[in-house]
């Protein structure tokens, strides 16, 4: 546990940006367990989506003082946003906010992988560069891919059409409940409040997608493969499929990474956290298998 800033009095104050996200949505299953006062920031509150007891605070990112007043008496923030082209200028607005108002440690999720220009991977390098200029305490967290993408392919699977420009490269994709679970320790954390530190989260083992077409298969009792496409082939497949061309080129971002191996680090940072290993692929696959089974 942490002692609450010397500005508030009685149970330390959270404050969770992102909390209906994937990763803020099980931090804040943690959290609520724990002796602390918990502010969701939300700029589309959703009462319905959180647990009882918990306050919300809805942010408008062109009004600065709506920032201010949500973090009011914060002790700690966990800052999350999802993909945006206005993500950038949403998280330092809130890390400005999160410092004025005194908040003594920031916990920024960020992303996993070498100085690049592609979205969102170069986004978080500039959210970084400016936390780093910053007099607060911080943990900047960078996890690899998320295994949840996965889930993308639970049609494609279903039709025997799943593929894309990933080719045979390596990614060790990582649960988003292990990051949760980093989050938390690290948002409880009272040793380093003042330090300003960073750590690469993954899974426990990288993959290519012809072995989780493998494990796919055996948990289906049915031939998966992954078709190979070149980037033009693939984004005109995700294009015929509705996406906007800003999700199909984020997508093919992220697939040229994975073809790369860029994301094939593994870490034993989640189990030096957390206490436990990380989730595998495998699980998350049997946990979602009803989402690759045909519905017809």
């Amino acid at each position: 546990m942490f002692n609450p800033s010397p500005h508030r009095a009685g149970r330390p104050r959270i404050a969770v940006a992102g909390a209906t996200g994937r990763v803020g949505s099980a931090l804040i299953s943690k959290l609520i367990a724990e002796p602390v006062e918990l502010v969701a920031l939300t700029r589309t509150p959703d009462a319905q989506r959180l647990p009882a007891g918990i306050s919300l605070a809805t942010v408008d990112f062109d009004a600065r003082s709506t920032l201010d007043d949500a973090l009011h008496g914060a002790d700690r923030l966990f800052l999350a946003h999802g993909t945006s082209p206005r993500q950038v200028a949403n998280e330092i607005a809130l890390i400005d906010a999160a410092v004025a108002a005194g908040v003594s440690h920031i916990v920024k999720l960020s992303a996993l992988g070498p100085p690049s220009r592609l979205h969102p991977f170069d986004w978080h390098m500039r959210i970084e560069a400016h936390l780093a200029t910053c007099d607060v305490g911080f943990t900047v967290l960078r996890p690899s891919g998320f295994v949840e993408i996965l889930a993308r392919a639970g049609d494609p699977v279903a039709n025997d059409t799943w593929g894309g420009a990933a080719g045979d490269g390596l990614v060790n994709l990582i649960d988003t409940r292990d990051v949760a679970d980093s989050a938390f320790a690290v948002l409880l954390d009272d040793a380093h409040v003042t330090s300003q530190r960073a750590y690469h989260l993954t899974g426990p083992a990288a993959l290519s997608m012809a072995r989780i077409a493998d494990a796919l298969s055996s948990l289906l009792g049915r031939a998966v493969t992954y078709q190979h496409r070149s980037p033009a082939e693939q984004r005109e497949k995700l294009l015929a499929s509705g996406l906007s061309e800003f999700g199909a080129d984020l997508l093919l971002g992220l697939d040229r990474i994975f073809h790369e191996s860029v994301l094939a680090e593994t870490t034993s940072t989640v189990r030096e956290l957390t206490g436990h290993a990380p989730r595998p692929v495998a699980d998350w696959l049997s946990d979602n298998i009803s989402l690759f089974r045909s519905q017809r």
